[in-house]
């Protein structure tokens, strides 16, 4: 028989007994997703137009979270574009969004309603701006738009408010010196092809499946661009959200012809307010973390979402729900 504990060594076994139970409930406790709680409900993702990149990012990502959190509910949006997904945030209309840096810079200095509400969960990847013209087009830069119909994006697009920026850069006045058309990607490439307009900006993740169907099937060319981030930068101080990039030469091979063309890169941001559930937000921005290759494999852009930079979503602070999920995966 083993020999009986002393009264003093029974209370150190009991203690000891105690302590590894507690340890061993926290480390449960860690290992269960969102502490122990289950996201549900419905949420309202505000994407973008039906053939441009942010919807079909959408599409993919909904498949995504139904398989990570299957008591929540994803209902996807179309919109105009950035400008008016950040409204929908504001206005309680929408959960999550994404929108362009420079987008989020100006609805936060407009001061508009509800912009203060507004928490980054991630950085994803770069829209590359493009100006898009026929391929037999005397349209070499900017400034040689004068007189074109252009198309500069819709009301409530980032596409808008790059032309807006970009125009005057080049010395052009957006009201005056060209004829602007009010269209969005869904309907810009027919518009050239039909020579309705001579020219379209549109700015995307590379490659935009609406612009590659359109090289694929009528001669264009991308004007280079990149000469043109100093006067931006001069302009409205953004100096953080537009840099020199360079579209790679495979982006569109028949438009580019082997060739690679200087433009202007801005990030895109997965966007939340304040008013979200941490532990909803915490299960999403892993999903989208996580997600990327599967996504990536459709939406090329998406393979550039890195866990190393999507902390910085600057110029918005991150929600407490992604800043939890951040630290779960910190080495």
């Amino acid at each position: 028989m083993l020999p009986a504990l002393s009264r003093p060594g029974h209370r150190r076994a009991v203690t000891a007994a105690a302590a590894l139970v507690v340890v061993l409930g926290l480390l449960l406790w860690w290992l269960m997703p969102f502490g122990g709680r289950s996201p549900a409900g419905k949420i309202d993702f505000s994407t973008g137009v039906r053939t441009g990149v942010y919807q079909r990012y959408g599409e993919l990502l909904q498949q995504a979270l139904a398989g990570d959190l299957p008591d929540v509910h994803v209902n996807l949006r179309t919109s105009q574009g950035s400008q008016q997904n950040l409204q929908r945030l504001a206005d309680g209309i929408s959960d999550f969004t994404i929108a362009t840096a420079d987008s989020v810079d100006k609805f936060r200095k407009d001061a508009n309603p509800g912009a203060d509400r507004l928490r980054g969960c991630a950085r994803l990847y770069d829209d590359y701006v493009q100006l898009v013209v026929p391929q037999d087009s005397a349209v070499r830069s900017v400034a040689d738009l004068r007189g074109k119909r252009v198309a500069v994006g819709q009301e409530g697009s980032g596409v808008r408010l790059l032309a807006s920026r970009l125009l005057p850069a080049a010395g052009l006045d957006p009201h005056k010196d060209i004829n602007s058309v009010s269209a969005g990607i869904d309907t810009m490439p027919d518009l050239l092809r039909n020579k309705e307009i001579d020219a379209f900006f549109w700015s995307g993740g590379l490659p935009t499946t609406a612009v590659l169907k359109l090289s694929e099937s009528y001669p264009i060319r991308l004007v280079p661009l990149a000469d043109l981030v100093s006067a931006l930068h001069k302009a409205d101080g953004s100096t953080g959200y537009y840099r020199a990039a360079t579209m790679p030469a495979d982006a569109y091979p028949k438009a580019q012809r082997g060739v690679p063309v200087p433009t202007i890169a801005v990030a895109n941001l997965l966007v939340t307010t304040d008013r979200t559930d941490a532990a909803l937000t915490e299960g999403f921005t892993r999903t989208v973390i996580n997600s990327r290759d599967r996504i990536g494999r459709e939406v090329h852009a998406a393979q550039l979402v890195d866990l190393r930079t999507a902390i910085y979503t600057d110029p918005l602070p991150l929600h407490d729900g992604a800043r939890d999920y951040y630290r779960s995966v910190k080495p």
